[in-house]
């Protein structure tokens, strides 16, 4: 699973718009795309900018892989040996305060550091170049429950895991350039403890995936005067890949979708990072997720791994 939040900036204030500003997205007219469906095709990636192979007629191989029976997943509310629940000492020897809520505190394995020094190797045309980069990784317990997912918690519950992620958002943005929330979940996603928990991870620099998506956005701006995505989200809303119309978010399967069960989460009204949705928006974010999660739950009778990642706007810079 992955889901975005629009993050495309508008022309900014005080720049011309557009003298021949492009037509609105129109969705593909089903019965042309149909004659693509069943033969090898691709298509393009709005975001990225990038081309998708699709190859459709793979999904009809005969399958000679492993089947894996339904598990007797039955986990205890409160795990002593879990170094996330509450009250547990991770292995820095610290211990976890116990708590009744969400919970945040700084990776004891982080894969990003604010110490790391500046140093560069290489030149600016060379092969071989390598540099410092600062920032830092959090980690999210949604939950002092050890036996729940997304999927089992209440709204009121998923609605403080959102706020979280706003705060947490904000709050790093004024260091670092680009905060990207996330949860991998399952072990076949290589999650390391079934606690439901996130992560949380800033940096200094783009990713290049983050980098493509913001370059299109702009350029779209640019040609039209409009956001990339509320384009889009108009376009797909009452079409054949939309799960979900409701409480102000589009549920649906994008059009270059590169994985069997991908699903992106749009806010109908722009909203260029967390922190802009309102309480109403909030709300329904919450509703969203707890319908995707129970979706993909009862897809495979068992909790479903995925990854799940949220592209909001980059910080130091218009939006």
């Amino acid at each position: 699973m992955r889901a975005w939040v629009v993050l495309s900036p508008q022309t900014p204030m005080g720049s011309p718009m557009p003298t021949d500003p492009m037509e609105p997205a129109v969705r593909p007219d089903d019965v042309d795309l149909a004659a693509l469906e069943d033969q090898p095709h691709r298509r393009y990636n709005a975001l990225t900018g990038e081309w998708v192979l699709v190859s459709a007629g793979r999904t009809k191989r005969p399958w000679l892989g492993a089947e894996e029976p339904e598990p007797p997943e039955e986990r205890p509310e409160h795990d002593p040996d879990c170094y996330l629940c509450p009250g547990s000492t991770r292995i820095t020897g610290e211990r976890n305060p116990v708590y009744d809520s969400t919970f945040v505190f700084t990776n004891d394995f982080a894969a990003l550091r604010p110490s790391t020094s500046g140093t560069r190797l290489g030149t600016a045309a060379g092969i071989f170049r390598a540099e410092g980069t600062r920032g830092t990784c959090r980690v999210v317990c949604f939950s002092p429950r050890h036996d729940v997912t997304l999927a089992g918690m209440d709204e009121a519950s998923i609605r403080r895991v959102v706020d979280i992620w706003a705060d947490q958002t904000t709050e790093l943005g004024d260091r670092f350039r680009w905060v990207q929330v996330f949860e991998n979940r399952g072990a076949a996603m290589g999650a390391s403890n079934p606690h439901p928990h996130g992560q949380i991870w800033a940096g200094d620099s783009l990713p290049v995936e983050a980098a493509a998506e913001d370059a299109s956005q702009r350029a779209h701006a640019a040609a039209s005067g409009r956001r990339l995505l509320v384009d889009y989200a108009a376009a797909e809303r009452g079409g054949p890949r939309v799960i979900r119309d409701q409480d102000g978010w589009l549920t649906l399967v994008p059009f270059w979708a590169a994985w069997p069960f991908e699903a992106m989460l749009l806010p109908v009204e722009p909203a260029a990072r967390l922190a802009d949705l309102d309480g109403v928006r909030r709300g329904g974010l919450a509703a969203a997720l707890s319908d995707l999660n129970r979706r993909y739950d009862a897809l495979f009778r068992r909790p479903f791994p995925f990854s799940m990642g949220w592209h909001q706007a980059p910080f130091g810079g218009a939006t």
